[in-house]
């Protein structure tokens, strides 16, 4: 029965990662030819290719991760520490880049008269590059948490042979996952507060229109729902993965192997599935993704055609 399900958990961390790999490499050589092209790329370009950047490493880790842990459980204490620091890292830079591009459709779509707001949206770009060099603070706390954290699990095995939990272990594991859940949360309430703001800039902008009798297909509607539309899927895919990573990190505490390797794949439907939000979104991506699907039909009615 084990052996099912295992299997069913690599077929499916499989197709996870063929799918976000092909739409995370399809991003980056969009960008990389257009960006050779044009000797230029938009803000917006740059923070998507680093964001698929990154979830290309994250889904390279998990996928060895779970390989691993299944194939070989032997060697997944020895690796864990390794693992959980390539997974800190590649997950820093998925989920505040993925945080970043909320803040920068607020501050290029919403329209409020404050004058803070007004000062930040001149500045959009040293705006994002601050709050993402400001975040490398919540990183270097969290690898040091993960590393202090893993050494004394390792040395606590090794020395007694099973892992006992003492009060300062308790303290310990308290405060590692209070650290590990404000690296999660921070981003998301981040984005969520930018989806609340643009909601309001919506709001406001539509009684505005009412009230001088114009209607409400105007451009500035329009670009605050497309907005809009890809800032809830990439909520309702951010909340998804951040509540399975939460459960993987209190079923790792307690070694429940076969719950932590399903929650690490439901957890993975959002770095593949949400590239392709962001494809579809992207008008220069969406008709380069179109175009190479027309080929692809176009080849394979030529190779039915063509077979005996």
């Amino acid at each position: 029965m084990l052996c099912f399900l295992f299997l069913v958990i690599l077929i499916l961390a499989m197709a996870e990662f063929v799918v976000g790999k092909f739409a995370n490499v399809f991003i980056v050589l969009v960008n990389y030819i257009d960006w050779v092209r044009k000797k230029k790329l938009s803000l917006a370009d740059q923070i998507i290719t680093a964001l698929a950047i990154s979830r290309i490493g994250l889904l390279w880790v998990i996928i060895i991760n779970l390989f691993i842990t299944v194939l070989n459980p032997v060697l997944e204490s020895s690796k864990n520490i390794y693992f959980l620091m390539a997974w800190s890292i590649t997950n820093h830079f998925s989920t505040w880049l993925a945080a970043g591009l909320s803040i920068f459709y607020l501050l290029k779509v919403a329209n409020f008269s404050n004058f803070v707001f007004l000062h930040l949206k001149r500045r959009v770009k040293s705006v994002i590059l601050g709050i993402l060099l400001g975040t490398f603070v919540l990183l270097l706390l969290h690898l040091v948490m993960v590393t202090g954290h893993e050494t004394m699990r390792t040395k606590e095995c090794e020395g007694n042979g099973t892992w006992k939990m003492e009060p300062r272990d308790t303290v310990n594991n308290t405060l590692h996952v209070a650290v590990f859940h404000l690296v999660i949360a921070t981003p998301f309430f981040v984005s969520l507060i930018c989806f609340l703001l643009l909601i309001y800039s919506l709001c406001k902008h539509l009684m505005k229109m009412q009230a001088y009798g114009k209607g409400l297909c105007d451009p500035s509607s329009k670009a605050h729902v497309k907005a809009l539309q890809t800032m809830i899927s990439f909520l309702l895919l951010f909340a998804t993965y951040s509540l399975c990573v939460i459960i993987s990190n209190w079923l790792s505490i307690w070694w429940q192997h076969e719950l932590l390797l399903f929650s690490e794949v439901v957890g993975t439907f959002y770095p593949s599935c949400h590239s392709y939000v962001l494809i579809w979104g992207n008008r220069k991506l969406k008709q380069a993704f179109l175009s190479v699907l027309w080929q692809v039909r176009c080849w394979l009615k030529k190779w039915k055609h063509s077979a005996p």
